[in-house]
């Protein structure tokens, strides 16, 4: 198991320097001039020759790149071009927003479409397995970002209520940071819960098909034993993965809802940063989104050995 962590540690080298020069290319080809944008009607060939110089945007792309990743490494993402700020200090203050964001949804949606699921699967084409099939189907197919505009419009004119505008953090006020934070994250959650509701179904109805099962149930033991002592605990392995995989991809596809309800987190920080052209900024979060989401698939890894003894990491595999 160690030799194991720690390979896939090492993996994490060439993985994110991968990315870092993959998100750096695409920075050059985003339409704007970030010089342009910061100078404005007081741009003259001498001004911009200046602060091209201050900026390291006068190197050639190559040393730019190198000059960039080797602060990165040393956990030094640069200063912002907009502010003049240190990024790093900025991004863990950002994540931790969006980190609660992220738990929060993905809490919800184990709430709703794990026993969902689990009641699919145990009322297999009955009316209840329809009636969940069609709410998961819908949660897989509606966009965050349209449930979020039409739960918005449906509150306001429906029912008066209008979401709050604005953050205050956990440690100030909490009932007032998790007012804000609640209706954000139901519909992250919701969204999350189509897939996870799919996956408990048909992963259990496929563990319920084993030979074992019917072993099980040869030997007289009640439905409920054989549904949350023998068959769910086998069940998990691919709801797991799923879960790991979506709690890592919502650390950086908030963006959208952190935008609509103007949560200061990762995701509206990247996105401000492309609008802005801050090329340091949208690497900088990129860069630290990709290392998070490797974490979170090798902790879903390490997992599969608590949840099935049988699974083993051996060195040379």
């Amino acid at each position: 198991m160690r030799a194991y962590i720690i390979r896939r540690l090492m993996l994490l080298i060439p993985i994110l320097l991968g990315i870092s020069l993959m998100i750096f290319l695409i920075m050059q080809f985003i339409p704007g001039d970030v010089i342009s944008g910061m100078l404005g009607i007081e741009e003259t060939p001498e001004l911009r020759a200046q602060l091209e110089k201050k900026l390291g945007l006068d190197q050639p792309l190559y040393k730019q790149y190198i000059n960039w990743i080797s602060k990165a490494v040393r956990g030094d993402f640069g200063t912002s071009f907009r502010t003049g700020k240190d990024i790093f200090p900025e991004i863990m203050s950002r994540f931790k927003i969006t980190f609660q964001l992220t738990i929060m949804a993905a809490i919800i949606s184990w709430i709703i479409a794990i026993p969902l699921g689990i009641l699919s699967a145990m009322k297999r084409s009955s009316i209840i397995d329809g009636f969940v099939r069609f709410i998961s189907l819908l949660g897989v197919s509606v966009p965050s970002f349209a449930l979020a505009t039409l739960a918005i419009l449906l509150l306001s004119k429906g029912f008066n209520y209008y979401p709050s505008v604005g953050y205050v953090d956990i440690t100030v006020d909490p009932i007032r940071n998790l007012e804000i934070m609640f209706l954000p994250a139901i519909i992250l959650g919701s969204s999350m819960a189509g897939s996870v509701m799919r996956m408990t179904r048909s992963s259990l109805l496929e563990t319920l098909r084993q030979d074992f099962i019917k072993t099980i149930r040869a030997k007289g033991a009640s439905e409920k034993v054989v549904l949350f002592v023998h068959s769910l605990k086998n069940a998990l392995i691919p709801i797991i993965t799923l879960i790991g995989m979506q709690i890592g991809s919502l650390l950086g596809g908030a963006v959208v809802i952190e935008q609509i309800f103007s949560i200061p987190g990762l995701g509206l920080m990247t996105l401000t940063g492309i609008n802005q052209r801050d090329f340091p900024v949208v690497q900088g979060c990129v860069l630290f989104i990709a290392f998070v989401y490797v974490i979170v698939n090798l902790t879903v890894d390490i997992l599969y050995t608590y949840i099935d003894p049988r699974i083993t990491y051996k060195a040379g595999r």
